[in-house]
């Protein structure tokens, strides 16, 4: 697998875009479909040239993911795959969910994010702070058919940033999986194998499996 500026050489049989600018997803979204798609090539989205970011209008993860998928399948003509994700908190009924990356007003504002969430919080006991990241990846072909996959992560939010590693909510988010410490107090490669999207690129690995088996 390789990627390539060319969308002339792209075979349309072998090829997916990615619809995403993280170079770290696409290399996630690599390795965990290759055993299923050996001889797919993935390419991301800007490596062909530049197409105006959808209105992610959408009110749940899937809405938004297929937003994406869609629109770079109408861009390229080609499969593309595209994932939405979030943290979901149990005492703010959900949010900030689809919100997650605006949730103090400015897209990205991780700090102010951070601080949103301990303000909303503040008055919340240790015990009442379950929350959970959540990603739907959907995969769109040309021809209109689409396969999806959603993974979560469990845990709770702590009450005080800790980790340098990772991004977004990660030095609050204290995952289930590894007690006493914060998602970005995680190597990448621990991180990778609990997180929310490599649960959801796993069921969409077994939902194409099960495509080809028919």
């Amino acid at each position: 697998m390789g990627s390539t500026n060319s969308k002339g050489c792209l075979n349309p049989e072998t090829t997916i875009v990615v619809a995403t600018g993280n170079a770290h997803k696409l290399i996630e979204i690599e390795e965990i479909l290759a055993d299923v798609l050996p001889d797919t090539q993935f390419v991301a989205l800007g490596q062909l040239g530049e197409f105006p970011e959808p209105e992610e209008i959408g009110t749940t993860f899937l809405e938004n993911a297929r937003i994406k998928a869609r629109a770079a399948v109408a861009a390229t003509g080609l499969a593309a795959i595209a994932d939405d994700s979030g943290l979901v908190v149990d005492a703010l009924q959900g949010a900030p969910g689809v919100y997650s990356a605006r949730f103090a007003g400015v897209h990205g504002d991780d700090a102010a994010n951070n601080a949103l969430l301990l303000q909303k919080l503040a008055e919340v006991p240790q015990a009442a702070r379950r929350a959970r990241f959540a990603s739907t990846v959907v995969l769109v072909f040309p021809d209109g058919r689409e396969l999806v996959g959603s993974g979560t992560c469990a845990g709770s939010i702590g009450t005080e940033l800790v980790g340098s590693h990772g991004f977004g909510y990660d030095p609050l988010f204290l995952p289930d999986a590894t007690p006493g410490r914060t998602m970005a107090e995680l190597a990448p490669e621990e991180k990778n194998a609990i997180s929310h999207r490599f649960f959801a690129l796993t069921a969409l690995a077994r939902a194409i499996a099960a495509e080809q088996s028919v």
